[in-house]
């Protein structure tokens, strides 16, 4: 079964939903992001989640310290890399899970960037990493831009490690895209939120089609 992460917490409320719809994962971003959360912001969210939901700290470029010690402090699960961090960053999280994300834009002709991508899938592929990421990125931006990328361009990469799916996903192409992809994670946003905030019904019928999906 396709397992689900639900990105982008920071109320109570949220909490509230997801120990009702129980997702596998929860992420908490821990970066420059309308749904960044502080320390102990987190920490009291984290207090009230099912234990059941594993905890997904969300990093971009950060100082490795600092994501080691609010890994530690929060008891994190799971770090999420999502920018430019190299091999020599990622080794020295021996002993964290982590989960690197690749950034794959959106709108661009596929086959004009299909070596960088390959290069770093490689890469990527021997690094000690659980998943590999795959988000849109438009430019510079990368991640939480609610556009999906062309899902053909997967199947171009020799991806080695289990693949968690994300950018743009939402209830109206959740089931199309998983069907191409077969990913061993989807992760959702903005495809969940209603005016900015994260929407039950929205989140209830993401994890139901997940979920429903064989």
């Amino acid at each position: 079964m396709v397992k689900i992460k639900i990105c982008g917490l920071k109320r109570y409320e949220d909490i509230a939903y997801v120990n009702e719809l129980m997702p596998d994962y929860t992420g908490f971003i821990f970066a420059n992001s309308k749904r960044r959360v502080g320390i102990e912001e987190a920490k009291n969210l984290i207090e009230i989640l099912d234990k059941k939901v594993q905890r997904v700290g969300v990093f971009v470029n950060e100082d490795i310290e600092k994501v080691k010690y609010i890994a530690e402090y929060l008891k994190l699960d799971i770090i999420q890399l999502h920018g430019s961090e190299d091999e020599i960053y990622i080794k020295k999280l021996k002993g964290f899970r982590t989960w690197k994300v690749l950034g794959i834009d959106i709108g661009e002709n596929i086959t004009d960037k299909l070596k960088y991508y390959q290069k770093q899938i490689e890469i990527l592929n021997n690094l000690p990493i659980e998943a590999i990421v795959l988000d849109s990125k438009l430019k510079d931006i990368q991640g939480g831009l609610g556009k999906g990328f062309n899902l053909e361009v997967i199947d171009m990469l020799d991806i080695k490690k289990p693949i968690i799916l994300a950018g743009g996903l939402n209830s109206d192409n959740i089931t199309n895209a998983i069907s191409k992809v077969r990913p061993f994670a989807v992760d959702v946003s903005s495809g969940v939120e209603e005016n900015g905030v994260k929407d039950f019904n929205k989140m209830n019928e993401f994890i139901k089609k997940v979920r429903d999906f064989e």
